[in-house]
């Protein structure tokens, strides 16, 4: 086995990566780096061989990681990075940040972020994903962000190097998210936590928050656009288009697409990630038969069978 380079943070070989997600699901990663700071981080890719793959991972909230786990280092960002400062009109937050916390913390300095209080995760998935919410993605308040190159360099990224789209952006293949600066709107502190207690009530109304599930399972079949917005002017969505396939709560294993909203893919308590991405393959052909539209997955598949 390779020598991995010394830190000051957690390197774990073999971790078990189905603690990890929210699915549950998934085999072992070669080693989990959990970097101290951002020079640790560094210091670390410096020093890999550059034959050793990497990926980073947050908190797991939009993944399914195969049965044989990752031949890779997989590396998760904690305390080190998830600070939230405030300076006027902008709000960094380390790549760790949830994203609620940061919609909170902005909404206490009268900064509107809120669309980001329902969505699960952290800012650097946020970010690599341009998550949005309610007609508002991150593209649209970004300014910049920083990012340590496969290589160890700390370097800072503008919309331009991400290029967003739609539930997309352009990350340089290694790189780990470390951070990330917002411009949002201002608003009444007041107001904005209103709003987001009454999406947080629609949320949980119509999505299954209490089972687990890794949020939407695949993107509305949308056109792209460079806001990212093209889900939020096309009659299609995937729910709709699952359950005219008759495919909303259709089970495989431990696997189901939930009763409560068909665009879901829960664990029930027994799957395997071969359930999850086999229901989800079954949807996809499911829905293709009666429509002909390909359902293009929002949740990211990694790993060895």
């Amino acid at each position: 086995m390779t020598e991995m380079p010394e830190v000051r943070g957690k390197l774990t070989p073999h971790r078990a990566l189905s603690e990890l997600t929210w699915l549950r699901v998934g085999g072992p990663a070669d080693y989990l780096f959990q970097p101290a700071d951002a020079e640790d981080l560094q210091g670390f890719l410096r020093a890999l061989p550059g034959t050793i793959q990497v990926f980073a991972m947050g908190v797991g909230s939009n993944l399914i990681v195969r049965d044989g786990g990752l031949r890779a280092v997989v590396i998760r960002l904690g305390r080190g990075f998830n600070g939230i400062d405030i300076d006027g009109g902008t709000i960094t937050a380390g790549a760790a940040a949830l994203d609620a916390h940061v919609a909170r913390k902005a909404a206490d300095a009268g900064l509107d972020l809120a669309f980001l209080r329902t969505i699960p995760g952290s800012i650097g998935g946020a970010v690599r994903m341009n998550a949005g919410c309610y007609g508002t993605y991150t593209a649209d308040h970004f300014v910049s962000a920083q990012a340590v190159t496969r290589g160890g360099d700390l370097v800072t990224l503008g919309a331009r190097d991400l290029a967003f789209g739609y539930r997309h952006s352009t990350l340089a293949e290694g790189a780990v998210l470390v951070s990330a600066t917002f411009a949002p709107p201002k608003g009444v502190p007041e107001a904005l936590h209103d709003r987001m207690a009454e999406q947080l009530s629609k949320r949980d109304a119509t999505q299954p928050t209490k089972d687990r599930s890794a949020g939407s399972t695949f993107r509305n079949p949308a056109g792209y656009s460079s806001t990212g917005r093209g889900d939020d002017v096309h009659d299609l969505k995937a729910w709709k288009l699952i359950e005219d396939a008759g495919m909303k709560g259709a089970v495989r294993g431990g696997a189901q697409m939930s009763p409560k909203h068909a665009n879901f893919l829960i664990n029930t308590g027994s799957a395997t990630a071969a359930d999850l991405i086999g229901l989800g393959e079954d949807v996809r052909k499911k829905v293709y038969d009666s429509s002909g539209i390909t359902l293009e997955w929002e949740i990211l598949r990694i790993g060895e069978d």
